[in-house]
């Protein structure tokens, strides 16, 4: 099954040969590997590339072990690159495995070799378009896009939006929607057919994939069952406000463990580096300023949440605020969660200052929209409840409720635009009817 990543594809196609390293990243089995070694080769092939002159090694690979080696990597590169008056295009997949050695050539015990090495010589390859894929942010953002500085180019890819799931969805149309909050936008669910390969792909992917690499990357093969039961408590409360000392006290309670808030907070930076989990601030509107703690954290990808929690917590209202929030990362938003504070008086009088959230504020350069996410508004008090924080910000920018009912969009009184969830996520446009 071919599913298009036009979106990501473009942009590779319109980064080609800009002199910079093409840093690729994303979540494992998001489809990294798919956009470089077949669709943006196929297009290279287009436009009359050769395949031998596209370079290509997957470092995940146990073939490729050998290659891990940061000097091992260097030499195979180096001696595929056979004409020097013709270009080359080298796509280097995980670059997170390459290990970090000592320089065999210094007695120095701390002069190490590692893939940044690497990378910096080749990118000095005049005949040589580097791409490279990875997935941990962390060891990606430090040592290639802050040393490199303005030599390296990164590329977010994310799972499946729904409009791609629904492009590729081969089943009929009306069905898509809960296939894809109930198992989520990673591709290679698309191919499996009943609920039992489905569950079985997305619970591996877990513990086979994420989890391990989670462990080797950070040396902590000793936590798993900590981190397992982190994972399930922030499953079971995606969406709403926590914090890592919050959660130490739920392992408290709950599991009779002592875990430190550092610890917490450490474990769920872990998850954020390998793109498993985002982590959104809450915003002071009127205020104009971050608020650190309480947060609220969401799945990279539903389907993973889901899978974490056997499929026993399917509340439509927190997916579907979940997938809104995705949505707004896929297209480029900064996203941020909306607290608009006010002050009124109780029955005695007492002035009362009062908070209220808004689901998400996406900022993209100059454009702003304020979104809150709800099942319904189809009676009159629940609209006003669901626009009450909307209704208190001052500003002009565009405010939007998305429901999960098939509705024709509206404007109220107030301007604010009342959109189906499926419309909203299949139309860019969407937002500014």
């Amino acid at each position: 099954m071919i599913i298009r990543r036009d979106h990501y594809l473009n942009k590779l196609i319109a980064k080609k040969e800009n002199g910079l390293i093409k840093v690729i990243t994303g979540i494992r089995r998001c489809g990294k590997s798919f956009l470089l070694f077949e669709l943006y080769h196929a297009y290279l092939n287009s436009i009359g590339i050769p395949d031998d002159h596209i370079i290509e090694l997957a470092l995940d690979e146990a073939i490729n072990a050998r290659y891990r080696n940061p000097l091992e990597l260097d030499q195979y590169i180096r001696n595929e690159i056979t004409d020097k008056n013709q270009k080359f295009y080298v796509f280097i997949d995980e670059i997170q495995k390459v290990s970090e050695i000592q320089n065999p050539y210094l007695n120095d015990p701390d002069a190490r070799i590692g893939f940044v090495d690497v990378v910096l010589g080749l990118m000095k390859i005049k005949n040589v378009d580097l791409y490279v894929t990875g997935s941990n942010s962390r060891m990606l953002s430090s040592d290639i896009l802050t040393e490199f500085k303005d030599r390296g180019d990164e590329i977010r890819v994310n799972p499946l939006t729904y409009s791609e799931f629904y492009a590729a969805f081969e089943g009929e149309k009306r069905f898509a929607w809960k296939e894809y909050y109930t198992y989520g936008g990673m591709p290679l669910v698309l191919s499996k057919k009943t609920h039992e390969e489905k569950s079985k792909y997305l619970r591996d992917l877990f513990s086979k994939t994420y989890l391990s690499d989670v462990l080797e990357h950070n040396r902590i093969a000793n936590e798993q069952p900590v981190l397992e039961d982190l994972l399930n408590i922030v499953s079971s409360s995606v969406g709403s406000l926590t914090n890592p000392s919050k959660l130490s006290k739920t392992f408290q309670s709950v599991k009779q463990i002592s875990v430190t808030p550092y610890t917490i907070g450490k474990y769920l930076d872990y998850f954020i580096d390998a793109f498993i989990m985002y982590k959104a601030f809450r915003y002071d509107i009127k205020g104009k300023k971050y608020i650190e703690t309480p947060l609220k954290y969401y799945f990279t990808d539903v389907g993973l949440r889901n899978a974490r929690l056997n499929f026993r917590q399917q509340e439509e209202n927190h997916i579907m605020e979940n997938i809104l929030f995705n949505e707004l990362i896929a297209r480029e938003f900064d996203v941020d969660v909306g607290v608009v504070e006010y002050h009124h008086k109780d029955k005695d009088g007492k002035k009362i200052r009062s908070q209220l959230e808004i689901d998400f504020v996406a900022n993209k350069g100059s454009q702003r929209y304020y979104i809150q996410s709800a099942l319904s508004v189809s009676d009159e008090d629940k609209r006003k409840q669901e626009t009450n924080s909307l209704n208190r910000i001052s500003d002009s920018f565009r405010k939007i409720v998305v429901v999960r009912d098939d509705i024709l969009p509206w404007h109220d009184e107030q301007g604010i635009l009342y959109i189906g969830i499926e419309q909203f996520l299949l139309d860019e446009n969407a937002m500014n009817l």
